[in-house]
Order: C-alpha cells, then structure tokens, then sequence
C-alpha cells in the first residue's frame, strides 16, 4: 500500500474515484456529510443519491449515453453495475430504483476494506492528495475553498420533475407505448388535443413561480438539457410540443392517431407504482403544480409523491484550471470530479470520478499515466473540460456524439454512423487499457 487519496463527497463521481483508488491497492479516506447535513436538494442518507431524473439515458451503443456507460464498465466502473442490478423498464433507456440504486453503492463501498468512511462537513482540505467531488450544491466551507483555489465559479440552474403515484391516473385516458415503438411499452402517455394543450399551456405560463433564495438570485442562466418546463414554455405557445411533449412517434391506438401533444410517465421505481413525469422539471410553487399538472388528462386525480423542485448548481471553469486528467494545473496534487468540473449528468459526472481516481493512483504509484483517446466519449469529455480553448465562454457538457473527432465517411445512416464511431472508441479504449496494463473488460 502505498499513501492514502482523500476523496471529498460520496456522490457518483465520489464514489466511482474511491472504488477506482482502492482498485490499485491505495487506502481511501472517503468524506461524506451525510447524514449529519444534507443540501437543500438531498433527502436520503445513502451514497450516490439521485436527486433529479432516475434515468441514466440510453442503453443502446450507438447512442452516446451507451456507449459512455459502456466505456464505464471497460474501466471499472461501480455505479453501472449497480444500476443494471437495480434497473426498472424504461424502453431503451436504463432507469433504477433511486434508492435501492444508492443503497448497492453504499453497500459495495462500505465493504470495501480499503474505504474508510468519515462523516462531516469538510472545513479545511486534508493534507496529502485530494479529489474534490462536493457536487454542484457546493457552498459553506468548500466552496470558500474552491472560490480560493479556482476563483469564481458559475452557476445555472437545475431543476427535479414531480412524481405521481400509478393507482392515482386516470387508465381510461393514458395508454402505454414507446416512441415509435421502440423496445417495450413502458412509458405512460397522456394524450392531449389542441383545446386541452392550449389551455394547459396558458395555465402554465400564468403559474406562480418559487421565489429564489439570496443564494439564487439573478443572473437566471438555466442549463438547457434540464430546463424547467414553464421556462420552455415562455419561450412560445408550440416549444413545448417540439421538447417534451412532442407527439412524434406516438399513436394514440384507441383512436389510430397521434395526439396534438402528449405528457409521458417514466417509471421511478421497480415496483412500477411511482412514474414521474419526463420533461416536466419545474419552479412552480407546489400548489400550483397540482392545480396545473392536475390539467394533463389522466392526471386529474393524480396523487404527488413529491413535487418538482428547483435548485443552484455551481461548477468552475474546468479548462482554465484543469489538466485532462482532472488535477489543477497549478496543483497536481488536487483534483475535481463530478458536476462541479463541467460535466453534465449522471453518468458523466461518475466517469469522471474514474478518471480523476485512476490518474490520483497511477500518479501515487509511479505508474504511467492513462490518455483516453479523443475517440472515446470518456476521452473526448475530458478534454472539453480542460480544453483551454474553451474558457472564455465554457458551458456544461454532456455525452454526445457531436464532440467525437469526425470518422472521416460519410453514412447517412444515423444508427450505422454512430455504430461505427462506438465502434472506433470501444477499440481505441481496449488499446489504450492493453498498453497500460489495466483491461476490465
């Protein structure tokens, strides 16, 4: 054993760089502040806890969700095989049971001998090396540290859909299908007419909004992959029907139609009695949440397990202080990972805990450093984070297959195209773990 890595937050990036550290033998001290406080958007007490969407996207390789994930495993990853362990259907898509999707990480870390867990706020950081993982919540302590160490930071929002209960809907007005059909008929739509959508949709931009906090406050800058839904719909009366509700692949097969618009229900848990509505993250104050939503036929009745919720993400300017390898520039001994580097989701937020856990440990033990390719998403994500290129005007990324380097042919075939770029990074991945020594596939 050689040293001990201090990894800071046992969200999904925490956690994925703590089991990668132990991987190579190196003791870990892992600081979680749960449960003693929690952020204003976190409820449970586990690791890796979910607080948005349960859905890691797409499971299919030809889509840059899947093909991230299945780099993921090729690397080590602990949080994919928890998640398939703990899957709910979700079509394509791989969803979980947010809590028992947590409880298996936590599980699996505290189990680990090599693990040791501390609880409490961080105040200082530790001596020695560090990943930071606090996540986009970060303030207090930590973020005075952060601000020090990077300087200022930026901050978007992000907001959570509500929940319904299954027994609440209306069955005699949603139906079950997939888009296009595509894998099983797991989502729940709710059909809407021009009449129905007009008058939701003016209900909804006239809603009462949740008063931002001071920590809040203006400039109002929303990330769009996660934008709230009365946001969206205050930029037009039909954005709405080309986002979240578009009725595109969907055929009402009661009527043999496809509806003006439509809201879908993703499953939230494994049991199928918690559905949450795709799309639908939200400001609105609770009370007008039920009024509005309630306005979605089949949602009349609908029983809310918990409503949407708004919050501050923060996240610095990765490519003006970061090396690919997630450590600062002008200190090698301090590393981020998660949200708060730039990445922006889940899974990316957990791959990038690998990486910055590996490099940590391969630095620790003298051992040659891993270089993702650019042809990997893994690879290609790393380097828009530190990509000095991109300071001046640096937004969140998230897996997509536009920040893949071009494959050089030309195939109109969207799946075949994006077959063969998965197929180049998965080879190009395989290569690069051959030469360092380090295959899990």
């Amino acid at each position: 054993m050689n040293g001990i890595i201090n990894v800071i937050g046992a969200g999904l990036a925490g956690c994925e760089a703590a089991w990668s550290i132990a991987g190579y033998g190196i003791k870990v001290r892992l600081y979680e502040m749960k449960p003693h406080k929690f952020s204003p958007a976190h409820k449970y007490s586990g690791f890796a806890e979910l607080v948005c969407s349960n859905s890691f996207k797409a499971s299919r390789i030809e889509s840059a969700a899947g093909l991230l994930k299945t780099e993921m495993e090729m690397l080590g990853s602990l949080t994919v095989p928890c998640a398939k362990i703990n899957s709910v259907e979700a079509g394509g898509a791989l969803a979980v049971d947010r809590e028992k999707f947590s409880d298996s990480v936590t599980e699996k870390i505290k189990n680990n001998d090599l693990i040791e867990i501390i609880e409490g706020e961080v105040t200082e950081l530790p001596e020695g090396v560090n990943i930071i993982a606090t996540g986009p919540l970060t303030n207090g302590a930590m973020a005075d540290i952060i601000r020090d160490l990077c300087g200022e930071g930026l901050s978007f929002y992000d907001a959570a859909a509500p929940i319904v209960t299954y027994e609440s809907l209306d069955k005699d007005k949603v139906f079950f299908a997939s888009r296009y059909d595509r894998g099983d008929a797991d989502y729940i739509n709710c059909p809407m007419n021009k009449e129905e959508y007009t008058a939701f949709y003016n209900a909804l931009v006239s809603a009462e909004r949740v008063q931002l906090k001071d920590f809040e406050t203006h400039p109002f800058s929303v990330y769009e992959g996660c934008m709230p839904i009365e946001v969206l719909a205050s930029r037009g009366e039909d954005t709405m029907r080309f986002g979240p509700m578009k009725p595109v692949g969907i055929i009402d097969k009661r009527t043999g139609k496809r509806p003006y618009a439509v809201v879908q229900l993703r499953r939230e848990n494994r049991e199928a009695t918690m559905f949450n509505l795709v799309g639908f993250q939200t400001n609105l104050k609770f009370g007008e949440q039920k009024r509005v939503f309630s306005m979605i036929p089949g949602l009349e009745n609908a029983e809310f397990m918990r409503y949407g919720v708004m919050h501050r993400n923060t996240f610095i300017n990765g490519p003006a202080v970061l090396d690919s390898d997630l450590s600062m520039r002008k200190n090698e001994n301090i590393y981020f990972a998660g949200q708060i580097t730039g990445v922006e989701g889940y899974m990316e937020s957990a791959a990038s805990g690998i990486i910055a856990g590996i490099s940590a440990a391969r630095k620790m033990l003298g051992l040659e450093p891993v270089k993702l390719p650019n042809e990997t998403m893994t690879g290609a994500l790393m380097n828009y984070v530190s990509d000095s290129f991109n300071i001046r005007k640096f937004q969140p990324m998230g897996a997509n297959m536009g920040i893949l380097p071009d494959i050089g042919m030309r195939i109109r075939d969207k799946k075949e195209k994006y077959g063969v770029y998965a197929e180049r990074a998965v080879k190009a991945l395989k290569g690069e773990l051959d030469r360092i020594g380090k295959n899990n596939s």
